[in-house]
């Protein structure tokens, strides 16, 4: 799942509507993003309890052991419909923050040599950036002269990608990620093109046992009683309100969580649509999810339950807001298992058993 909510727009000369299930939200937000900027201005606003430590703890990626011993050449199929032989690693670049974060989980992180604007955990962030807002520059990328470049179908625009592999680049494409089920495939894929199969099966059973064991510590509830969590993506700066629905892609996370999507609940088939009080009236959620940095644009929890709507919820009545990091919120990748441990934390602060 690539959400462009991190901006550097200045100098973007062109807004890409991205395709695929997520576009429209993607397309809101990028046009948002040149306009203002994704940039939080509520530095000083209240945050709910657990924000600070949930956006500490997903700050960094956890590396397997071990140096890889990619075993190359090795062709794979791209999600575009190519065949994409790999002859080396020694110059990775990944185009997105989750590829970024499982290159460097797989033990890549010496050998990835540039990152997009959404790869925000601390072991990127000197890596020089080769996208502008959110669309690759073909030219930064190949002046790094990379062996590999990773991409997913999000990735654009269509011209960047081909000018990268007109100039002779192995780049491999991989289907972005839409629900909790995608996590192991990811995985499987960048590791099957980085030559480590092994370390990808590693990778990817490490990964389930950790989101599996964190669901073992959701509290029991009675049937009919799991808490509705309405999804909201907020820009505050661009006046950009949207309430997440079936194709939201919080969904899979929500219901791993032991809770109910609202949006998706009350009917909503679209990824997102503008919050208004009726849709919010009819989602009825007991908590709100929102990213951190969305947060902070509308002035904390007292400026989210301002917004029309909100603070006649229940989950606005109570002040009940779940924030997760921006960076790994939907990214279903290495790092699930912490996003979901976050989620769990502040949805179920009284932890326990309740029947």
């Amino acid at each position: 799942m690539r959400l462009p909510h991190h901006s550097d727009a200045a100098g973007r000369r062109s807004v890409r509507r991205p395709r695929g299930r997520f576009g429209t939200l993607a397309a809101v937000v990028a046009l948002a993003a040149v306009l203002t900027g994704c940039g939080g201005t509520g530095d000083g606003a209240a945050k709910p309890a657990g924000a600070a430590k949930a956006s500490a703890a997903a700050d960094v990626v956890e590396p397997l052991a071990g140096k890889p011993e990619p075993r190359l050449p090795v062709t794979v199929h791209s999600a575009d419909g190519k065949d994409v032989t790999v002859t080396s690693t020694d110059r990775i670049v990944p185009l997105t923050g989750s590829l970024s974060e499982i290159a460097f989980t797989l033990g890549f992180g010496n050998e990835v040599v540039a990152r997009d604007i959404t790869a925000t955990f601390e072991q990127a962030k000197k890596l020089p950036v080769v996208t502008r807002a959110h669309d690759v520059s073909a030219e930064s990328v190949l002046s790094l002269h990379p062996t590999v470049v990773l991409a997913d179908t999000t990735t654009g625009p269509a011209e960047a990608i081909s000018q990268i592999r007109d100039a002779g680049i192995p780049l491999v494409v991989v289907e972005p990620a839409k629900e909790l089920a995608d996590v192991g495939r990811r995985i499987d894929t960048v590791a099957a093109a980085l030559g480590v199969k092994s370390a990808g099966d590693e990778l990817k059973a490490r990964t389930e046992s950790r989101i599996a064991a964190v669901q073992k510590t959701i509290p029991a509830r009675a049937e009919g009683d799991a808490p509705r969590v309405a999804f909201l993506y907020l820009r505050g700066s661009a006046s950009v309100y949207l309430l997440g629905g079936r194709e939201s892609g919080a969904s899979s996370l929500l219901e791993a969580a032991g809770a109910v999507d609202a949006g998706k609940a009350s009917g909503l088939k679209k990824d997102f649509t503008a919050i208004t009080s009726e849709a919010l009236a009819e989602a009825a959620p007991d908590a709100i999810l929102v990213m951190t940095k969305g947060l902070d644009s509308v002035g904390g929890v007292d400026g989210l339950v301002k917004i029309p709507g909100v603070g006649e919820t229940p989950a606005g009545m109570d002040r009940r807001i779940v924030s997760i990091d921006d960076g790994v919120l939907l990214n279903y990748g290495p790092r699930t298992d912490r996003v979901l441990a976050e989620l769990v934390e502040q949805l179920y602060p009284e932890g326990g058993k309740s029947e």
